[in-house]
């Protein structure tokens, strides 16, 4: 039996029931487990000394692993950021699949690239985000973030503008990459107001449980076209669950294991 697991401050479900409807449906002797690390720097060497050929990382610890892993692939590379350990004998190697995920559906909205964009957030899946809109092309965007040094350092790294806070700020695309709306204490807290809903034509929140964040019910209430987190946990799981076994799930089996997740 082969271990796989996730390290989060608020751990959830979803991945747990995505990979291991994967592992049922594709006969592969595995199985996974959500963790709430006491001691980050003690669980990820419990990944290397216990053999767990794989880890997920969620907020708060995307960058914080960085210290701990052997090799940065590339896509963690380059926005030092990480969501997703693979052991191989060993040898610990950091991935971020947060990037691909954003990017495919960035695409498959077919978001244009002259849009304004809102991006409220400065931690490791905010740079994800911020990479793959530049990426995209879009250069029209705002980091929104009170924690200044922080919000000034992703703008600054990617030529975007930077506010401490939205006041009356309004953009065509509104993306979220923050708690607020997340099951837990901020889960009623929304995280644009209606009125830069109204403004908006495309509403992403990257939350994925609940998927029906505040933000993403007032969008639908607004008649926003939305893009939600369940979309985003699938995909960046699909690549996930990839590097941890070798096998590529089909599209079908793939929506199966999503829907069974939040099921």
């Amino acid at each position: 039996m082969t271990l796989c697991i996730s390290l989060a401050a608020r751990p959830s479900n979803i991945g747990t029931r995505f990979h291991n409807y994967l592992y049922d449906a594709l006969d592969l002797n595995f199985v996974y487990k959500a963790f709430a690390p006491v001691d980050l720097a003690q669980a990820v060497l419990g990944i290397r000394g216990l053999g767990i050929r794989g880890a997920a990382v969620s907020m708060p610890y995307k960058e914080q692993v960085i210290a701990m892993v052997d090799v940065m692939d590339a896509s963690a590379a380059a926005i030092d950021s990480v969501n997703t350990i693979v052991n191989d004998g060993g040898i610990l190697t950091a991935y971020n699949t947060d990037y691909l995920a954003i990017a495919r559906l960035l695409a498959e909205h077919q978001v244009p690239a002259d849009f304004t964009v809102l991006l409220r957030g400065s931690g490791g899946m905010a740079k994800a985000v911020a990479s793959a809109l530049r990426d995209a092309g879009m250069v029209n965007v705002t980091i929104v973030a009170r924690n200044e040094s922080a919000g000034k350092a992703l703008a600054g790294l990617y030529g975007f503008a930077w506010l401490s806070d939205v006041d009356a700020a309004t953009a065509d695309l509104l993306i979220n990459v923050t708690p607020l709306g997340m099951a837990g204490a901020d889960e009623s807290v929304q995280s644009f107001a209606d009125a830069t809903v109204a403004a908006a034509q495309l509403v992403f929140d990257v939350v994925a449980l609940p998927s029906e964040t505040p933000l993403i019910k007032a969008a639908r209430a607004a008649g926003k076209p939305v893009i939600t987190g369940a979309e985003v946990i699938a995909i960046q799981a699909e690549e996930q669950f990839v590097l941890y076994t070798g096998v590529r799930p089909s599209p079908e089996l793939v929506r199966a294991a999503s829907e069974f997740s939040r099921s």
